[in-house]
């Protein structure tokens, strides 16, 4: 759950994405997307199912072609049949106005659509195409995430904005104009919409950038000029501890202020990967900060000269998967576990003093030491486990606690 006194968040109005409150004081929602092709139905099903259990509240699919559209309606009936209800964005470029035009029954599946100013038509049609898709979501009651891309803007748009640039006095560096054009985009296109008929309400922004400072310094402004609600990433992040680095630094800093109401993490997944570490690291993200709250987390030291066995480094991995495992049973049935810490320490040094820091803590014995671990329960030490089974038996006291204090 978000800690209201962590910082001020930014006001915005409130949508609704299906079920899942967006803005106006709401948590800040988790998003993901898939990788599939949508027109494979069974495996973009698979997909969206593991990213939900993996805590995405929303999960955005890609609807590029006839026959993906074609397949949108039949997802969401196969995913409401197994019990998986997470709302569905649909993403849209170049063609979404024919798409939701001519199969009304996708248009219908979506909770809501995500539209490119950049490329939703150019010239004389884009008007008239952006109209189409808007009074379809008029149409269906459906939200719009205008999703203005720093790589993707409209190129007669800037030109028009550098030309100004360059009458004035003092211009501006190439950087400011790129700034004020993508969040001219995103407010000018929110204006339109408003003036075809979409309730404001219905006006989620984004103004994504792939460099953290761009983000940074575009959001800190495009937060001050509006109140609709703001989706935070950057657009491309990378692969591995590059990408999770570079979203950490700039929606922390963005969170902190109080700008954004939904983010995603847009990771490169590594050949072979899983998906579902953009929804980890989204949450790990945001409950570190103390913004919300998804599973317990493990505190473990980093190891040193004293922890020459890795037996701290497997338990602390096998703890924290465990726990992830075991979520699912434990928030239907144990309300408030996601706020428990736990600690898996590696010598005596720091490991008792952790451990009694946390709900419960295992301080496991370093280098030299006796083969014994205390175990710590809200500060007090409850036992001290020796052999083999140390792994099993601090679940068990693990499982214990949980059913004994969040029940």
């Amino acid at each position: 759950m978000s800690n209201p006194d962590l910082y001020q968040r930014r006001k915005s109005l409130q949508t609704l994405v299906g079920s899942v409150p967006v803005g106006g004081g709401a948590p800040i929602v988790v998003q993901s997307m898939t990788n599939t092709d949508t027109s494979d139905a069974i495996s973009t099903v698979k997909q969206v199912k593991a990213l939900a259990a993996a805590g995405s509240e929303l999960v955005r699919i890609t609807v590029d072609t006839e026959e993906a559209a074609q397949k949108v309606s039949r997802i969401r009936e196969l995913l409401d049949s197994t019990g998986c209800t997470v709302p569905l964005v649909g993403d849209f470029h170049y063609n979404g106005h024919i798409l939701l035009t001519k199969y009304p029954e996708c248009a219908e599946a979506l909770a809501k659509y995500r539209i490119n100013p950049g490329n939703v038509g150019f010239g004389r049609k884009r008007d008239d195409q952006f109209a189409t898709i808007i009074e379809v979501a008029i149409a269906q009651n459906k939200p719009v995430r205008i999703g203005v891309n720093y790589g993707s803007l409209d190129p007669s748009l800037v030109a028009k904005m550098m030309d100004k640039n360059n009458e004035l006095k003092v211009p501006k560096s190439a950087k400011e104009v790129a700034y004020d054009a993508l969040i001219f985009s995103a407010l000018n296109s929110a204006r339109q919409a408003e003036e075809i008929g979409l309730d404001k309400s219905k006006i989620i922004l984004s103004c994504k950038c792939s460099d953290v400072q761009d983000l940074i310094n575009v959001y800190r402004r495009i937060g001050k000029q509006c109140s609709y609600p703001l989706h935070l990433g950057l657009t491309e992040a990378g692969m591995g501890s590059k990408g999770i680095v570079a979203s950490s630094a700039a929606m922390s800093i963005l969170m902190q202020e109080g700008i954004g109401d939904t983010v995603r993490i847009s990771l490169t997944p590594e050949p072979g990967g899983d998906r579902t570490q953009e929804v980890i690291v989204a949450q790990e993200l945001l409950q570190v900060m103390g913004l919300r709250s998804f599973t317990p987390l493990v505190i473990a030291c980093p190891g040193c000269g004293r922890t020459t066995s890795t037996v701290f480094q497997e338990l602390a991995q096998d703890i924290q998967a465990y726990v992830r495992t075991q979520m699912p049973k434990w928030k239907d049935i144990h309300p408030g576990v996601e706020d428990m810490s736990l600690a898996v320490m590696g010598c005596v040094v720091n490991g008792p003093g952790e451990s009694k820091h946390a709900n419960i803590g295992i301080s496991l014995p370093g280098t030299g030491e006796g083969l014994a671990a205390p175990v710590f329960i809200d500060g007090e030490k409850h036992v001290t486990l020796r052999g083999e089974h140390i792994a099993n038996e601090f679940k068990q006291l693990l499982e214990q606690y949980v059913v004994s204090h969040y029940s």
